[in-house]
């Protein structure tokens, strides 16, 4: 099974793997006491390399979207901030660890409460993502229904030839697109309603009934009059 990486992905695996050499080199390169405390401070700085690169592949592998992406760039700065915190804490931990009787609890103790707080970040501005990208997902279907209607209401317009009707369709169109461009399921009849209207409006143009024109732009106005007044009641 083949896996595709974006470019953020890849970029976050290539930065950790490059903190990861540099990490293990220093940890044993430099003259550290290979005490508990030592080893307390290793193992959590490995956990928090790992911890890191799942922190980045929730951020940026979640969906391909690039709106998904941009929203997890919070998500990846909890990842970046915690590395921050314990790669450091790590090597202080091996600087001590030749220190007599220094004990290992403290720093397990600290780089769990790190570990945890990461997570827990993580999980939360996770579930904050994928409510405002479900937020966005319904707003981006609610105004779909207004669209349609602006875009025939400017079509007509358009197709009208007598400059004295297109006066009056232009008002509509106008009205139009100065409207609450969010639908509900309490507006849901009424823009039916327009658009039968809309549609009436269309034939009478295509048959060259202009004096049918201006009425039927009356009733559509107050349809949408009463849309605007459901709008505002269900805000």
């Amino acid at each position: 099974m083949t896996m595709n990486l974006n470019k953020n992905q890849i970029r976050a695996i290539i930065a950790v793997a490059v903190v990861f050499i540099v990490y293990n080199v220093l940890a044993f390169v430099l003259p550290f006491a290979h005490t508990g405390v030592f080893w307390v401070g290793y193992t959590f700085g490995l956990l928090a390399l790992i911890v890191g690169l799942l922190i980045f592949a929730v951020a940026f592998g979640k969906d391909g979207t690039a709106r998904s992406r941009f929203y997890g760039f919070p998500i990846a700065r909890i990842g970046v901030i915690y590395l921050a915190i314990q790669i450091p804490l790590s090597f202080l931990a091996m600087a001590l660890a030749g220190v007599a009787g220094m004990p290992a609890w403290p720093f397990v103790l600290v780089f769990i409460l790190l570990i945890a707080a990461a997570i827990l970040g993580t999980i939360a501005t996770d579930t904050t993502r994928d409510e405002i990208v479900r937020q966005d997902e319904e707003l981006k279907k609610n105004v779909t229904s207004i669209r349609a209607l602006r875009s025939l209401g400017n079509s007509l317009v358009a197709q009208c030839g007598d400059e004295e009707t297109k006066k009056e369709l232009k008002k509509l169109s106008d009205t139009l697109n100065y409207c609450d461009p969010v639908s509900s399921e309490a507006t849901a009849e009424t823009e039916a309603e327009l658009k039968t209207v809309l549609d009436e409006i269309q034939r009478a143009i295509v048959d060259g009934d202009n004096a049918s024109v201006t009425p039927l732009c009356k009733k559509a106005a107050a349809v949408l009059a009463e849309r605007n007044r459901l709008c505002k009641l269900n805000k």
